[in-house]
């Protein structure tokens, strides 16, 4: 099975923060994922210079990819960069992982992730789109989406109806399954009313957090998996800690996690998505992808990023079998 991604090629620099204060100083919602613009991204970038920081390749939906590649899957990403060190940056890192890049250029400059981590390990992000944001319907084609079998889309492309809208019933007609991950519980909020329509014409698999699934629904991640499962094939519901609720085949399963405490959880939504897809690319049952979702975002909360280092993935593939 062959997946593609649809998503912001961004890259992430990641600080840890020694307390919230910053948070309210630049006006950011904890835990939450706000847009900003090159002088705003500029100045927060300043405001927390004397943090520890590293950079990486991002976005939620190259984050999933790089899941699967490491997993062993073949695997594709359609974003778009600029030409510059950033986007240089990001295309040899996603070609180093040993996915097959199809990334479009802009003279716009690449887009950047501030992500700001609490010591509680939460996750707050500062988001520079770029280029990123200049993605178009018309940079998505046949030729490329019918290499393939899956395509998962994040859901912060819902800022582009056209876009999203084209991309998912373009793959729809080529005969690929639609993956899409709702990606923050305000940009839900903000597109609920076009997000329900995509849902019901063309997703056939959705992830979310219970923030994002209440944000969509109103209700409880339980009550969420099992009004989604009347509308989707595979409806899987995040709760950090408490595990997962995977609707699959018309039944709700609970699957449990481990407890850990986490250095960060970035990319704990996009890693679940990889584990859990690599799960369904192997015929695994609804209990089986959630655990193997569940597993894979146990490991990478224990580090800082979105990257898990790559001596442990042999291990997590045979924990995976």
């Amino acid at each position: 099975m062959k997946i593609i991604g649809i998503g912001n090629a961004l890259t992430d620099l990641m600080t840890q923060i020694e307390n919230d204060e910053v948070l309210n100083s630049l006006q950011l919602p904890k835990g939450s994922m706000q847009l900003v613009d090159a002088a705003t991204s500029k100045r927060a970038s300043e405001a927390t210079r004397h943090f520890k920081r590293t950079l990486a390749s991002g976005g939620s939906a190259a984050n999933t990819i790089h899941g699967l590649s490491r997993l062993g899957i073949e695997t594709g990403f359609i974003g778009k960069v600029g030409h510059d060190d950033l986007g240089d940056f990001f295309e040899k890192d996603m070609i180093n992982s040993g996915i097959k890049t199809h990334l479009r250029h802009s003279e716009t400059s690449s887009g950047l992730a501030l992500a700001l981590v609490s010591p509680d390990g939460e996750r707050t992000f500062a988001t520079y789109l770029g280029a990123a944001c200049e993605l178009e319907d018309t940079d998505i084609v046949e030729e490329v989406l019918k290499e393939y079998d899956i395509l998962h889309i994040e859901g912060y492309l819902l800022q582009n109806y056209k876009l999203i809208s084209h991309s998912i019933k373009t793959a729809k007609e080529l005969g690929l399954r639609v993956s899409l991950d709702l990606a923050s519980y305000n940009v839900v909020e903000q597109h609920r009313d076009f997000l329900n329509e995509m849902i019901d014409l063309y997703a056939d698999i959705i992830f979310a957090n219970e923030e994002e699934s209440k944000a969509l629904t109103g209700m409880e991640p339980e009550e969420s998996a099992r009004h989604l499962s009347k509308r989707v094939d595979i409806a899987a519901i995040k709760t950090g800690p408490g595990g997962s609720f995977v609707a699959m085949n018309g039944e709700i399963t609970a699957v449990p996690t481990q407890k850990i405490t986490p250095v960060d959880t970035t990319g704990a939504g996009d890693l679940y998505a990889a584990g859990f897809l690599y799960a369904l690319s192997k015929g695994k049952n609804a209990y089986e992808c959630g655990r193997t979702g569940s597993m894979i975002a146990s490991e990478v909360i224990t580090h800082i990023g979105a990257k898990i280092p790559g001596e442990k993935w042999d291990n997590l593939i045979r924990l995976s079998r």
